[in-house]
């Protein structure tokens, strides 16, 4: 009986502080979409600009004009955002295991998705279209079963996608010079997919809030009722 009582004590020492690791991922969120809105201001800036007579940046075969200042300095905007998603990166991927492994540890219950994919979930073809949205909704539904998945979990895959798809997300497939060359001849795709990494990114934001504020709330009352089952457990 007294094993019993004691459990609880002993599954929140499992437990992993997460409302610090919550907040700096929502601040890196938020600084990724801003560092996105400085890379938009830089696009339209060379749309309006328009092409140098000298062509594209990138001359082909192997060949590059020296750039202008308006290409210098979006190579630099390009560089600074690079550091901030790189951050941004690890402080997601630090509390997305945070949760996964809270989740575990308050339901007893084994994750859907391996640790593993908590990092190659965002790289491998296919997997990476559903993987670290499922992560998410995974450590929420089994930290707070019967509540409602918050809405801006979806909307952040959503854009996420978007933003991806479109070539300038937080990992974009295209070289400098070639974002360059596009916002040259049509800004326009370019912008929108800034947008959709924008908008993930505050979206982000609030599911990052949303599922940390559920996770400390079931911590709270893990923790209560273990230091209750230990009271209870010393005076019988």
């Amino acid at each position: 009986m007294n094993e019993q009582m004691v459990e609880p004590a002993a599954q929140s020492l499992a437990l992993q502080p997460i409302r610090l690791s919550g907040r700096l991922t929502a601040g890196a969120l938020l600084l990724a979409g801003l560092a996105w809105v400085v890379r938009g201001v830089w696009e339209i800036r060379l749309a309006v600009a328009g092409e140098p007579d000298s062509g594209p940046p990138d001359q082909g075969y192997g060949v590059h004009r020296p750039l202008n200042g308006l290409e210098n300095s979006y190579h630099l905007v390009t560089s600074v955002g690079g550091l901030v998603a790189f951050l941004c990166a690890l402080l997601f991927l630090a509390w997305l295991w945070r949760v996964r492994d809270n989740a575990r540890a308050l339901s007893g219950q084994v994750p859907k998705y391996a640790g593993i994919w908590v990092f190659l979930g965002w790289i491998v073809p296919v997997a990476s279209l559903w993987f670290p949205r499922g992560i998410v909704a995974d450590a929420y539904r089994t930290t707070a079963p019967g509540r409602k998945l918050p809405v801006s979990v979806n909307v952040w895959w959503g854009l996420w996608l978007i933003g991806m798809l479109g070539g300038v997300g937080i990992v974009y497939r295209d070289s400098t010079d070639e974002i360059i060359a596009r916002a040259y001849s049509e800004v326009w795709p370019l912008l929108v997919s800034d947008a959709a990494v924008v908008g993930a990114a505050v979206a982000g934001a609030f599911a990052v809030r949303a599922v940390t504020a559920v996770q400390v709330e079931r911590i709270r009352q893990a923790q209560g009722a273990g230091f209750a089952a230990v009271g209870g457990g010393r005076q019988g």
